[in-house]
């Protein structure tokens, strides 16, 4: 029974961490990251500053830059050296990147910046991942159901083999989901708004939490398949066990009958003794009658 229940709650715990893995993965904005080439802003406040370009100008009579229309001003950065290497990171949601002007990132909506064509697809990636969830969580209150309360043997086969069928769902579900979203954003890559479009970029630590739900959803089926298979192999013979056991109790023979049976054929009766007696006084050629009287 304790094996039994260590199988169960082995059972559980990937479905719940699988579970997980696909809620942060969904509202996180980490499935790719990059890099993107950003010019850098004039140093008016911050003289000499790594992340500006540094220009010279006229003076004021206070000393100051000025930094007026009528003042020629002289960019000596030149090449590259104007531009700076500006990281974002973008998800399901949205889209962040580095903020120039100021600590922290700004923010906007990945609906934005695809084209208008495959924004189709990109909520179907979203209905996708979000079903891929409720199946999660309809297996994992199953399996939670099975761990903590008892029932008939075959009862559970059906739970599990209602699990082994959700989570395959849910890993199909979550692979086409993450193709599409793969796609997506490749395709944003290319045709997406120039203001946007990264230089390098990679796949973050959200997309592989996401595939690794997918792993564990197809771990969980095999090992709820497994388990159904097991069981209703060993509930099978039981049962022929059992119908064998009744089938061998109906035609066994009574003893006391056939003790009886046996002593009527091999014992003779009087009477037969009495006639083979008289019998053998009778003359072959003198008919006659034997009476019992």
């Amino acid at each position: 029974m304790v094996g039994a229940r260590q199988k169960q709650v082995l059972t559980l715990l990937p479905t719940c961490l699988a579970l997980a893995f696909s809620l942060v993965a969904v509202g996180s904005s980490y499935w790719c990251e990059g890099t993107r080439k950003v010019a850098k802003p004039l140093c008016l406040d911050q003289p000499g500053g790594p992340h500006c370009s540094h220009f010279s100008g006229g003076h004021d009579s206070n000393g100051r830059r000025d930094t007026g229309s009528h003042v020629v001003q002289y960019i000596w950065e030149t090449g590259d050296d104007k531009f700076i290497q500006c990281r974002f990171h973008v998800g399901l949601w949205q889209s962040c990147e580095e903020n120039l002007g100021g600590t922290g990132e700004k923010c906007r909506s990945f609906q934005s910046i695809i084209p208008a064509d495959e924004q189709g697809v990109l909520w179907l990636s979203i209905g996708a991942e979000i079903l891929n969830i409720l199946l999660l969580l309809t297996s994992a209150i199953l399996l939670g159901s099975r761990v903590s309360s008892h029932s008939s043997v075959f009862h559970w086969l059906k739970v599990d083999a209602s699990v082994a069928i959700l989570m395959v769902l849910a890993g199909l579900l979550g692979m086409v989901a993450h193709m599409m979203y793969t796609t997506i954003f490749q395709i944003t890559v290319n045709l997406g708004p120039e203001d946007w479009k990264p230089q390098t970029w990679d796949y973050g630590w959200s997309y592989c939490l996401a595939w690794g739900s997918f792993a564990l959803c197809m771990a969980v089926s095999v090992m709820a398949m497994n388990r159904y298979t097991a069981a209703r192999l060993e509930f099978i013979e039981k049962q022929r066990v059992q119908k064998g056991s009744q089938h061998s109790q109906h035609n066994f023979p009574e003893p006391k009958a056939s003790e009886s049976v046996q002593e009527t054929e091999a014992t003779p009766s009087p009477a037969g003794r009495a006639l083979v007696s008289e019998s053998e006084h009778l003359l072959p050629s003198a008919p006659g009658k034997v009476s019992m009287c």
